[in-house]
């Protein structure tokens, strides 16, 4: 009999599917929200798996998982996990990097268009009778604008094959050129270099994981080297982006504004309390959502149940399809992949995929 722990159990409720598939394999569940570090371990320090969608997994708790073979990321991201730890213990960290595609190119498309047709705007117009605001100065037909886009990885061209419907122009920055070179090619995207992408841009999209080079990528700087009409459009990871330049930047008009979904400061995944107090909270030139991009109930349920059967691989002896540390010796053996879905092949493990963008 396997243990396996689900964190996150209030802030992402367990699906009846998710369950099975574990139970079907012979583990034995426990599910806990697990936003604190003692907690987790009080629970999993036994354990054989440990699912997590946003809790923080770190090197202090990976040392005390003795028994752990895999740590499920029910999601893309894993800036929270201590990969290199987990690697050291020998554990398997797998990931869904593509369950929201979609969902973030339709969310960036969203905040896009809102802020291009000032609907936050309008709103507040319509609230006050002030009908005049149809004549809005800086509503901006969309075609002929140009996008530029930071990373060019799966969402970053989900969201070009959008955008060219519009009628965009559309620049890329990709930290490796050379492999991105025929997709961006198909897809009508100039690749040029970042200076380029930011001076050009009037929406500036970021599609990059949060790492150690990529922390702060987007500081005072390069905010500066934006036009000051431009809008910077952030989904992937809060601290991608200098947030104290930024909030600097929008307070002095520097550009003209913000939508994002993610945040360096601002933690959107507690469980409740009195209203947040935050520089961007004070803003009137930000459109701001609450790590939402990535959400639909399709997506939702996906990431839950491949996270589950990730989870079930390597507890029956499988590589699973998405491995974050493929360089990892797991404590168990491991053969290649079994059995595929329609979007996993019986490949050999291989990391995530926007690593490279």
């Amino acid at each position: 009999m396997f243990k396996a722990v689900r964190l996150n159990a209030l802030t992402y409720p367990v699906e009846p599917m998710e369950r099975e598939e574990l139970e079907r394999a012979g583990a034995h569940w426990v599910a806990i929200e697990g936003q604190d570090p003692d907690e987790i371990v009080a629970a999993a320090a036994d354990c054989d798996a440990l699912l997590v969608v946003s809790s923080r997994v770190p090197g202090a708790v990976i040392d005390r998982l003795s028994r752990c073979r895999v740590l499920s990321r029910l999601g893309a991201g894993t800036d929270r996990i201590d990969i290199p730890a987990a690697t050291r213990h020998g554990i398997v960290v797998a990931n869904v990097p593509d369950f929201c595609v979609n969902e973030m190119a339709e969310h960036v498309l969203a905040l896009l268009l809102a802020w291009g047709r000032r609907l936050f705007v309008m709103t507040e117009a319509m609230r006050q009778g002030n009908w005049s605001a149809r004549h809005h100065p800086e509503v901006r037909r969309l075609a002929g604008q140009t996008l530029g886009l930071v990373g060019f990885g799966g969402s970053a061209r989900a969201v070009a094959v959008r955008a060219v419907a519009f009628g965009m122009r559309l620049l890329a920055w990709a930290r490796n050129p050379t492999k991105h070179g025929d997709a961006a090619a198909r897809l009508g995207v100039e690749l040029a270099p970042l200076e380029r992408v930011l001076a050009e841009s009037d929406f500036l999209s970021i599609h990059l994981p949060l790492t150690d080079e990529t922390r702060h990528l987007i500081g005072a700087a390069e905010l500066g080297r934006m036009k000051r009409s431009a809008v910077l459009i952030n989904t992937a990871r809060g601290a991608v982006v200098d947030e104290a330049a930024l909030v600097e930047c929008l307070r002095r008009r520097r550009i003209a504004g913000a939508a994002l979904d993610v945040f360096e400061t601002l933690d959107v995944f507690t469980l409740g309390g009195p209203a947040p107090t935050h520089p961007l909270l004070e803003l009137d030139n930000v459109i701001l959502t609450p790590h939402s991009g990535g959400s639909s109930v399709e997506s939702t349920l996906e990431s839950k149940l491949r996270g589950a059967r990730h989870a079930v691989d390597v507890l029956q002896g499988r590589w699973p399809p998405h491995v974050v540390n493929p360089e990892v010796v797991p404590r168990t053996r491991l053969s290649f992949r079994a059995r595929s879905t329609p979007r996993e092949s019986a490949e050999p493990p291989e990391g995530f995929s926007e690593r490279e963008s």
